[in-house]
């Protein structure tokens, strides 16, 4: 296996602003991902696969999801892309294209807003930002005071479910709502079938992107 690139993914780990977890892989696991998505290990998502369960980034805050691991689902397949990262409010990360014969890019399913950003990044190059700093930037305005030990207290297979929601108006100051741990499935599943019955335009990922849940249970 060519190690080049996971070298490089390596080297961005360590340079972290803030703690960056990699998860063991399981080889046969990991192999059966990469032969399910196609890719190989020049690519960043295929190293990611190959050579780690995932990374757990920000005291937990955000989980890319690699081979697999205990808690952690591989990344996978869903209807109209891949699923490559969750948050611990239950936000999502999908790569996938915008529109016909476009590249993929990473795009955001947002639990503040229920709705889908294109990022507009390729997946090594949002990875990058990701272990460069970026999660503090991406979300600033939905932390609160001493989040890290109670973000860092929850199990990779949970999320923190807010009360009132964050896609209400009252939500939105983390600091003021109940927040409490559930599963992590339940939470994301939970924002797609709001924006479901709101009948949120972007409640289905962009062209023709999954609405379900894929990879977590």
């Amino acid at each position: 296996m060519d190690q080049s690139v996971w070298v490089e993914i390596s080297q961005s780990v360590a340079a972290a602003p803030y703690p960056v977890e990699v998860l063991p892989a399981d080889s046969e696991r990991s192999a059966a991902c990469l032969a399910a998505l196609g890719v190989t290990t020049r690519s960043w998502l295929g190293a990611v696969v190959a050579s780690s369960g995932g990374l757990v980034v920000d005291h937990g805050w955000l989980r890319v999801l690699g081979g697999g691991h205990d808690g952690l689902p591989e990344v996978e397949l869903g209807a109209g892309g891949v699923t490559v990262a969750y948050d611990v409010l239950g936000g999502r990360f999908d790569w996938m294209p915008s529109g016909p014969g476009s590249a993929p890019t990473v795009h955001y399913f947002g639990p503040e807003d229920l709705a889908w950003e294109d990022l507009e990044l390729g997946y090594g190059d949002w990875l990058h930002a990701m272990l460069s700093g970026a999660v503090s930037q991406f979300y600033e305005p939905l932390r609160w005071p001493g989040w890290e030990d109670e973000v860092a207290g929850v199990r990779l297979d949970q999320g923190i479910s807010t009360m009132p929601p964050l896609w209400t108006a009252e939500g939105k100051d983390l600091s003021t709502v109940s927040r409490k741990p559930i599963r992590l499935g339940e939470l994301v599943a939970v924002h797609h079938e709001i924006a479901r019955q709101l009948d949120h335009p972007a409640q289905a990922g962009p062209f023709g992107g999954p609405s379900g849940v894929a990879g977590v249970d």
